[in-house]
């Protein structure tokens, strides 16, 4: 009989919920709705209970069969009473998740790190299986990173290791959401890049971007792919500037770490081959001769659905930590 859990990935343009197969981690059904428009606290809740209920719809399978609810959060989390402190790109503080959510359905919930917990589905059933010790970045509204340390999850002195957004690429640089300036986040993230695009055109430069994004409020990674495609000077000049700070980032990773992998995701990884590629190429190039001759760089495995899988295992690592304290 297969275990059922629901997975939820909380990110700063999208919440995903689905219902996984906490045996082999596979996504049985799932709902998605983007959330840029709708930040705040009571929209963020109501949003994640639709997309649940929804998920379990179509799941087909009764809420009495799901055993617990995970949530990956973009921000800082209290994991212990299950609390949202912080999420700038969220644009809320303090949300109590575990007790709003245990209450409406009535199972309990655990809350984690959105790239905490996507590193965790991709330790268990992706690119980092077999792996002990390595890092897992996501480049999208912003970036961040899991580190897996000895096969677990390392959380840090204070519970918030991986902040590698935050790791200053150029001191005095670019503002960042995080209130501080040059931090890598401000200048490789699909956030730094539309901003940078956005402010070409302003100043008049000519992209086709302009007729592809059309009336949309953003600028996705899809959007880029497309501009690159038609061979638009103006993304293709951002995008490779992005490569640059972000390999020089992964690169300060690996010299220091010494990571055997380094696992990659996010829109722009997954969706652009030439970001992906030039970035690899470049972090190699400046990283210490015999850890860069040794680490492996690869794209997740997952995709989409590391952060809900690895949601979904939340209750498998809570139950494991109790075990080895007693």
């Amino acid at each position: 009989m297969s275990n059922y859990s629901i997975g939820v990935d909380l990110g700063g343009t999208k919440i995903l919920a689905g219902v996984i197969d906490t045996d082999t981690g596979t996504v049985i059904e799932y709902s998605k709705k983007r959330t840029q428009t709708e930040f705040g606290r009571n929209s963020i809740i109501q949003n994640i209970i639709e997309n649940v209920e929804k998920a379990i719809c179509k799941a087909q399978i009764p809420v009495l069969k799901i055993s617990s609810l995970g949530i990956g959060a973009a921000g800082q989390v209290d994991r212990e009473k299950g609390i949202l402190i912080s999420s700038p790109n969220l644009e809320c503080y303090d949300i109590e998740l575990k007790n709003i959510l245990e209450n409406h359905f009535n199972i309990p919930v655990y809350v984690g790190n959105d790239v905490e917990v996507a590193t965790l589905g991709e330790m268990k059933f992706g690119s980092g299986i077999n792996y002990k010790n390595f890092v897992c970045i996501f480049i999208g509204t912003g970036i961040g990173s899991g580190i897996v340390q000895g096969g677990e999850i390392y959380q840090g002195f204070t519970g918030t290791a991986g902040e590698i957004g935050h790791i200053i690429v150029d001191s005095g640089g670019r503002a960042c959401s995080c209130g501080g300036h040059g931090c890598l986040e401000a200048y490789a993230s699909r956030t730094a890049i539309e901003k940078k695009i956005l402010a070409s055109l302003k100043k008049g430069h000519k992209s086709v971007i302009k007729d592809i994004i059309k009336d949309e409020e953003q600028i996705r990674s899809k959007h880029i792919k497309q501009a690159l495609d038609e061979g638009d000077e103006i993304v293709l000049n951002c995008i490779t500037e992005a490569s640059e700070y972000l390999s020089s980032g992964l690169a300060t990773i690996i010299n220091f770490y010494n990571p055997q992998l380094i696992i990659l995701g996010g829109g722009l990884i997954s969706n652009i081959d030439f970001f992906y590629e030039i970035t690899v190429k470049k972090t190699i190039a400046k990283s210490l001769p015999t850890p860069s001759e040794r680490v492996k760089i690869a794209r997740t495995a997952l995709g989409d659905f590391s952060g809900i899988v690895g949601a979904s295992l939340l209750e498998k690592v809570y139950v494991d930590n109790l075990e080895k304290l007693n």
